[in-house]
Formats: C-alpha cells, sequence, structure tokens
C-alpha cells in the first residue's frame, strides 16, 4: 500500500513543529518570563490533548484522515495566531485548540499507519516513517535557529504556519485519491 503520503505530510508536520517549539521559551518569556506560565501553558497542550483523544476514539476509525487533515489546519490557524496575541489568556486558548489538534494529529497518524499497513509487515514503513519524520525534526531546529538569528520569531509561527498548510494539502490530495478508488 502507498503510504508516502503520509510520511511526507508527517514530515511536514514535524518540521513545522520542530521549527517553532525550541523557540516558543522566547515568545512566552516577552509575556510574562515566568517558567510556571510556560508549566501551565504546556499542562492546558497535554490535558486538552489527551481529553479530546477520549472523545475522538470512537469516531476516528472513519475519519481518520479527515482529521488528520483538519489537525493541520488547525494547527496553521494557531501558529498564524501566535505572533498577534498580547496576553497570556489567549496563549492559553491557543494551546487549548493546539491539544485538541494534537489528539486530532498523533490519532490519525496512527490509525493510518495501521491501516495502510499489513500485520506482520509494518516495520519497513514504520522504520521509514521514523527517520524522515526525526530528520524533518532535526532539519527544522537548525533551520529555526537561522531564521530567528536573522529574522524573527513572527515569521518562524508564519512559515511554521506555512508548512502545516502544506501538510494539509496533502493529506487532503489522499483523501481524494482514496475516495477515487473507493
Amino acid at each position: 500500500m502507498d503510504t508516502k503520503w503520509l510520511i511526507r505530510s508527517q514530515s511536514v508536520v514535524t518540521l513545522a513543529a520542530g521549527l517553532i517549539y525550541p523557540y516558543y521559551l522566547l515568545f512566552l518569556k516577552n509575556l510574562g518570563n515566568s517558567f510556571s506560565k510556560y508549566g501551565l501553558a504546556f499542562a492546558v497542550f497535554t490535558i486538552s490533548s489527551a481529553a479530546v483523544s477520549q472523545w475522538l476514539a470512537p469516531r476516528i476509525d472513519q475519519q481518520g484522515i479527515k482529521m488528520l487533515t483538519w489537525s493541520s489546519l488547525g494547527m496553521a490557524a494557531a501558529m498564524l495566531m501566535f505572533p498577534w496575541v498580547e496576553s497570556y489568556t489567549w496563549v492559553l486558548a491557543i494551546q487549548l485548540l493546539m491539544g485538541v489538534c494534537n489528539a486530532m494529529q498523533k490519532m490519525s497518524e496512527r490509525l493510518l499507519i495501521a491501516d495502510h499497513t499489513r500485520e506482520g509487515q509494518r516495520g519497513a514503513m514504520i522504520g521509514a516513517f521514523h527517520f524522515w519524520t526525526s530528520v524533518a525534526s532535526g532539519f527544522a531546529v537548525v533551520l529555526g535557529g537561522c531564521i530567528i538569528d536573522w529574522l524573527t520569531i513572527n515569521v518562524l509561527f508564519y512559515a511554521s504556519a506555512l508548512l502545516y498548510a502544506w501538510s494539509a494539502w496533502f493529506t487532503f490530495q489522499a483523501s481524494k485519491r482514496q475516495l477515487l478508488n473507493k
């Protein structure tokens, strides 16, 4: 089964996330100089992701690829909002959105790996998936550092939004192909 689209889309997602995540502390530092605020923001992200995963679980089998597309679009929207944030309350609201998107992305990604592979033959695909997403993550941190040295942290958010939108395009195209093949 063709899984290249899934590897590409999730490598782009990893690139988008890795581009901004290490430098996110710099952004939060400008909103309050507090690691406890960073901790709370991250907790809102992880707890909302966990809670939403329970709601998504019974729905994921029929909607996996759509959820993957919507998660990337939601993350793109969140990245576009961050440069305009002026209060910590908005940071928490965006973290909530990101937690929802994270649950959709992680659960869909795992479902689609299972759906597009056969039992006993998943290792090669999982290995390729892990390799390319890890390479994208490493590349993103280096690229983010170069961008932030020459431009601003806002540019990182906008670049990340563009990458998330690109990933949504990959998954949307894959869903169209799947509909044609049915």
